[in-house]
């Protein structure tokens, strides 16, 4: 008896060795990505930021000073599959926001999905899903790690926003439907909205946030990192005569009626009834941003995420600087009003996640899915070089030569992203050679005022390159979704859809203004500092991979940043 209880002694050790230590993992990862970030502006604003947003962040976290996109185009959807795939399109399959379909002979758009339906919202905003998605991403890894335990839970003004970095098995992604006000999903995650999200939604937060006239948050007059409030290259909002402080935001939105009816109401005239409120107007204003943030904190607590045995991922991407820097550019006061409320906003945010998880138990990162060109008519005055380039005009050059050359017929079917896509069965009748036209097409290109290069689809698939354009546009190819010619616009000239009027600035070339972008982590086993070493976007997915002690992504290519872990 005395043997058989000492070998079960001797067995206990063993067995508790066996069970081993919790796995140390934080209680919730926070992704925060800013549309149309710039690095610089961390820096450009940084006196008139608080303690508690940018700040904080960078005081307390660390900041990769040389983050870059590592393929073009640089545009939304693109580079938030890049983010949390950690791969570029050549891989994900996400070329733009938008492509064209050979097979359906017409665009597609991004997270476009006809075989699920809307919930919450109108009917069109709902039939989203992240379908055209080909790899996994980061938030999906954790749910596989977990046994689909964690919560997963991605929430944007745009639906691309939050369902690529959702990925697909996310528990819920959450857009703004700008026809009533609200957040909405599709059936792709849930047949209807959880009570909490009607809730917040009946509350009429976007109605009461264009309720108030948009003023600046500081005299105006201490906006000294700012172009003046009205110069020509900024565009005005509809109902405006200039785009200037302060803006009208509940005549805008037509909350309140216009000052003309208002004074003939005051003469005893009755004015036209006003149409329905505009909600979609608070996109293009920083309290989207405000919006969301808002939203945010009450998926924190009505979803109790981070409090739970696993842990949660909360993907947040804030829209409203995408918007407000495409209407004003990159040096307008409101860009930079924008920034300023944007970090109250992240201040919120923070001070959430402290309450809701406690200090230094959520691992974040920000960073933003591109930056922006300089606006052309700000480049102009300032005798600078750069401008805005007719993609119509391009297009139809080159529908112009090759009909001249080989004969009547449609030979450019769309011209998108910069890329041309020729009409295959046209070229295979005519009895031409594919890649002798993508050639013709290249010179063509490379003959038009501000484009610097051209690269055929057949190059980027027979050749490598290991840097420069080549190399950024071999990592944006994907050759079932990309064009047959890519054009690269010289520096400082972007695409320009009005042209020849040029209002505010765009985004979506390989050059640093649009590749350059913030790369801070900070939180849970975060040191403190900085590193000027050279990252690209796609490092960040399976840097959370290596916190979290999971799997990267299927598709990835980026590798861990090491130096930001304690």
């Amino acid at each position: 008896m005395k043997k058989i209880l000492l070998l079960l002694l001797l067995a206990l050790p063993a067995a508790a060795q066996k069970k081993g230590p919790a796995l140390a993992r934080p209680k919730l990862v926070v992704g925060i990505v800013v549309d149309q970030m710039r690095y610089d502006y961390l820096y450009r604003y940084w006196d008139k930021f608080g303690s508690g947003g940018f700040r904080r962040l960078l005081g307390e976290g660390f900041s990769y000073e040389s983050c870059h996109y590592n393929y073009v185009p640089t545009y939304t959807g693109p580079g938030h599959a890049s983010i949390y795939t950690g791969t570029t399109p050549a891989n994900h399959g996400i070329v733009g926001n938008n492509w064209f379909e050979r097979e359906a002979g017409k665009a597609t758009y991004v997270t476009d999905d006809k075989t699920v339906q809307a919930v919450g919202g109108s009917a069109a905003a709902g039939q989203m899903s992240p379908a055209h998605l080909l790899t996994t991403t980061i938030t999906d890894e954790l749910r596989l790690a977990t046994n689909f335990q964690s919560k997963v839970i991605g929430l944007s003004m745009k639906d691309r926003g939050s369902i690529l970095p959702a990925g697909h098995a996310a528990n819920a992604a959450y857009w703004y439907d700008g026809t009533n006000g609200a957040f909405m999903s599709s059936t792709f995650y849930a047949k209807e909205l959880p009570a909490w999200v009607q809730k917040f939604n009946a509350a009429g937060h976007a109605a009461e946030y264009l309720s108030k006239p948009w003023t600046t948050l500081l005299p105006l007059g201490d906006y000294t990192e700012s172009t003046p409030d009205d110069v020509a290259w900024e565009s005005a909002f509809k109902g405006e005569t200039k785009p200037v402080f302060p803006h009208d935001l509940p005549v805008l939105s037509g909350a309140t009626p216009t000052a003309v009816a208002a004074t003939m109401r005051a003469a005893g005239e009755k004015p036209a009834k006003a149409s329905s409120q505009n909600l979609d107007l608070i996109r293009s204003t920083p309290f989207g941003n405000s919006l969301t943030a808002d939203f945010a904190l009450e998926a924190l607590r009505a979803e109790q995420m981070g409090l739970g045995a696993q842990t949660d991922f909360l993907a947040v991407s804030f829209s409203s600087t995408d918007y407000v820097g495409h209407q004003f550019g990159t040096t307008a006061i409101e860009t930079e009003d924008t920034y300023l409320r944007l970090d109250r906003d992240l201040a919120r945010l923070l001070d959430g996640l402290d309450r809701q998880v406690g200090k230094g138990n959520a691992l974040v990162f920000l960073t933003a899915d591109h930056a922006a060109d300089q606006a052309p008519g700000f480049l102009e005055a300032h005798r600078l070089p750069g401008g805005g380039v007719g993609p119509a005009i391009v297009r139809d050059t080159v529908q112009r030569v090759l009909a001249r050359q080989h004969g009547p017929g449609q030979w450019v079917l769309s011209y998108e992203n910069q890329q041309v896509y020729l009409n295959r069965p046209l070229i295979a009748q005519k009895k031409l050679v594919l890649s002798q036209v993508q050639d013709e097409v290249a010179d063509i290109l490379r003959a038009q005022p501000h484009i610097t290069e051209a690269i055929t689809a057949h190059d980027l698939l027979h050749g490598s390159w290991n840097e420069g354009l080549g190399h950024y546009q071999q990592n944006g190819f994907y050759a079932a979704r990309s064009g047959d010619v890519l054009a690269v616009l010289s520096p400082g000239w972007l695409e320009a859809y009005g042209y020849p009027v040029v209002k505010g600035t765009t985004h979506g070339a390989s050059w640093a203004y649009d590749t350059h972008v913030p790369l801070l982590f900070w939180g849970w086993h975060v040191r403190h500092g900085e590193s000027a070493a050279a990252v690209k976007i796609t490092d960040i997915a399976p840097t959370v991979a290596r916190y979290l002690h999971i799997q990267e992504p299927s598709g990835c290519t980026g590798v861990p940043l090491t130096e930001v872990m304690k």
